[in-house]
């Protein structure tokens, strides 16, 4: 039984990957309400062009279930195992894999990375933990050849993340958005391919 959503608690659903602490599933239609309390926050969102309204997230989340519809791949509810005594079940963050579709872009229909985490569950390790999953799953069944993330300068959490999981800084793909404030302009890429994402696993210590 699905306990209530305003504490963050939902079942695990239509699961697509798992990890040690976490289980990331497909999204349905009631967690675009999900994520407009839990992690629409002015700190999460700082750099993502500030907080949203319920029917821009409800759109985003068509686009992700019509993305896996389609293509199989998109973005997923990051939920909470239960861990060193602790109940389970907690949405902690937002991440998966899309289409680069920002029409400004120099590389749009590259397959993009992405993720938010909550507040609570920051410095915990959740993200690396997703994204290397993700990562995984990108070179994997999805059979991407190679994948990115997008970020800006002032995002030093979000590229520090990129370069740990291996990724490359990519300054022939920056674009300025004009959405977006001067201090989150431009927006920079970083890349990884499979063959680096390979060498990366191999000779990273056991």
């Amino acid at each position: 039984m699905r306990s209530p959503a305003g504490n963050g608690r939902r079942g695990m659903g239509d699961l697509v990957l798992e990890t040690e602490r976490l289980v990331l599933r497909k999204i349905d239609e009631d967690d675009a309400a999900l994520q407009f309390r839990i992690l629409n926050t002015p700190a999460v969102m700082r750099h993502l062009g500030g907080v949203k309204e319920l029917h821009e997230i409800e759109a985003k989340h068509a686009r992700a279930m019509a993305s896996f519809a389609r293509e199989g791949f998109g973005f997923m509810m990051m939920i909470e195992k239960a861990h060193n005594g602790l109940p389970g079940g907690e949405l902690v963050g937002h991440c998966g894999i899309k289409r680069v579709d920002n029409p400004l872009a120099p590389n749009g229909g590259d397959h993009e990375i992405g993720w938010l985490v909550r507040e609570d569950r920051w410095r915990r390790g959740y993200a690396f933990e997703a994204m290397e999953a993700v990562i995984e799953w990108g070179f994997g069944r999805v059979g991407a050849p190679h994948l990115v993330a997008l970020t800006c300068e002032t995002n030093t959490g979000s590229w520090r993340l990129m370069e740990k999981l291996g990724m490359v800084r990519r300054k022939d793909l920056d674009f300025v958005d004009p959405a977006f404030p001067d201090k989150d302009n431009p927006t920079i890429q970083y890349s990884i391919t499979k063959a680096q994402w390979e060498e990366r696993t191999c000779t990273a210590p056991a």
